[in-house]
């Protein structure tokens, strides 16, 4: 049997990554894309970034959410 370099096998080490990744910020890009209809993209983003940042601190999503809901003032953070 002819040797098959490393480079044509695909390297996973962290199982399905890509799907998890994208099945658990889905939710936050819709709402993001909602909430920018109502505010502007920059707030947005920023309310959707918040959110990521405190998910990979560890909160769960809910409670990422309604802290970041929380900061804000009509609609602007200060």
């Amino acid at each position: 049997m002819p040797y098959t370099p490393f480079y044509n096998q695909v390297y996973t080490p962290y199982g399905d990554l890509k799907s998890q990744t994208l099945r658990a910020i889905i939710p936050f890009v819709n709402y993001g894309l909602h909430e920018a209809a109502f505010t502007s993209y920059q707030h947005a983003l920023t309310e959707v970034a918040a959110i990521a940042y405190l998910l990979g601190k560890g909160f769960d999503p809910q409670t990422a959410y309604k802290t970041v809901e929380s900061w804000e003032v009509n609609e602007t953070f200060y």
